[in-house]
């Protein structure tokens, strides 16, 4: 019997261990600068996305983010720094996203890097976002935001059945008092820009302050003081962006927890790759490969 030569093996055995982990690094590469797949668990954004789908996100529109450096594994906080990306964010994209609060703690901003929601963007840096009679709008702009049809049932809904739910919205003051039919005008700010603070905007813009700087305010006879410094005005030093669910009903988005910092953005939904229908155990295969 002739025996295979062990050199022979050996560069057999060498060239399928080269492939696996060529693939595996394409595949991590692929996954961190490029696509990451997400499955959507709710139904806050009916009717475009059902229960079930499974999203591709592109992670190459804003530019992926990578870490700064290693200390979360010491000190559990994520800075991140973005690569550059193709293009600005646009209204009406949906973006998947760290969500902003953890530990149920809505009146400070902290990124939780294990929760991925998804919402459309109805707002983008420079805007004046704001709520008419249940109906999405953007000062200067005719663009019509979100889903309509689930805007126009809102608009139709008594304030009585309506005060059930969650009806009073961000910044849950005394000054404002904006709900879910009538919100804003609330402007969202962007990277450099200067804004005067008093104590009626400092309700709107506190908890982003203290994100990007890390310092404490507080309001006094109303003077604002900023890590004990008085604050008259803030520089902001990143993009913000307004989400909002496409089922305006039953959504937990920027109406309750405020605006969205630029470097909880993962990416833009591109398509669903896959759907299934869990309740009846069955896949929706009109919705493969559906572009959003």
């Amino acid at each position: 019997m002739k025996k295979y030569p062990y050199h022979k093996v050996l560069k057999t055995l060498f060239r399928v261990s080269l492939l696996i982990l060529g693939s595996i690094a394409l595949t991590i590469f692929l996954k961190v600068f490029c696509f990451a797949s997400f499955k959507v668990p709710s139904g806050s954004m009916e009717p475009t996305l059902k229960t079930g789908d499974y999203i591709m996100v592109n992670k190459m529109i804003l530019g992926p983010r990578v870490f700064k450096d290693w200390k979360f594994w010491t000190d559990g906080n994520w800075v991140m720094k973005r690569l550059k990306g193709l293009r600005a964010i646009r209204r009406n994209e949906i973006l998947v996203f760290n969500f902003p609060i953890t530990d149920n703690r809505w009146d400070k901003i902290e990124m939780d890097f294990n929760a991925h929601y998804v919402k459309r963007c109805v707002g983008i840096p420079g805007d004046t976002f704001y709520i008419e009679n249940g109906f999405y709008k953007v000062k200067g702009s005719a663009d019509t935001l979100g889903a309509y049809y689930n805007q126009m049932v809102l608009s139709t809904m008594n304030d009585s059945i309506l005060s059930k739910v969650v009806f009073n919205c961000f910044p849950f003051d005394s000054i404002h008092h904006w709900t879910m039919k009538n919100f804003g005008p609330l402007y969202i700010p962007k990277a450099n820009d200067k804004i005067q603070i008093d104590y009626k905007n400092i309700e709107l813009y506190g908890k982003m302050i203290v994100y990007e700087t890390g310092k404490s305010i507080e309001t006094k006879n109303n003077v604002i003081t900023l890590g004990g410094k008085h604050l008259k005005e803030y520089v902001f030093k990143m993009n913000y962006y307004f989400m909002s669910g496409d089922y305006v009903q039953d959504s937990k988005d920027s109406r309750y927890w405020g605006l969205l910092p630029e470097d909880h953005i993962i990416g833009k939904v591109a398509f669903i790759w896959k759907s299934e229908d869990e309740d009846k155990g069955k896949y929706r295969w009109e919705r493969f490969f559906k572009s959003v």
